[in-house]
């Protein structure tokens, strides 16, 4: 199995699920192929507990064992906070966008974050406040 992160950097907590795996490859080269072709670029290789973590995951299991957390230690950076973004890029949406595309986008949007789904309670929020301000904004 492969799992690729290209758009950050995996995460331990909350994990940081990929943006892209399979499995099944031939060869290991072959898995490294066809994870560049996902992410269409080239990848520099991070530790496999990660892709393992999201194995684990995907049976319905922990992210990673002691030994793995105690191997990971240091790994990651601390997240940085940033100050608020405005809601229209929290939720990829135009100046104009209707009430509809709004909520559109949101429904897209917190899909994509949710935490039952893998995604990072803290932007899950962020998503929905945005939503909400433009709902509050449009009335």
């Amino acid at each position: 199995m492969w799992a690729a992160w290209w758009s950050g950097p995996p995460t331990r907590v909350p994990f940081r699920k990929p943006d892209a795996s399979h499995g099944g490859s031939a060869s290991r080269e072959a898995a490294w192929a066809e994870a560049e072709a996902a992410a269409g670029r080239t990848l520099h290789e991070i530790d496999w507990r990660w892709a393992r973590g999201w194995n684990r995951i995907l049976r319905g299991q922990d992210p990673f064992s002691p030994a793995d957390l105690r191997a990971l230690d240091g790994v990651v950076a601390p997240k940085t906070r940033r100050g608020p973004r405005p809601p229209r890029e929290v939720l990829g949406v135009g100046k104009d966008a209707s009430l509809d595309e709004v909520k559109a986008a949101f429904r897209k949007r917190a899909f994509e974050t949710h935490p039952d789904r893998g995604g990072d309670p803290e932007e899950f929020r962020e998503v929905h406040e945005a939503y909400e301000r433009l709902v509050a904004k449009a009335r």
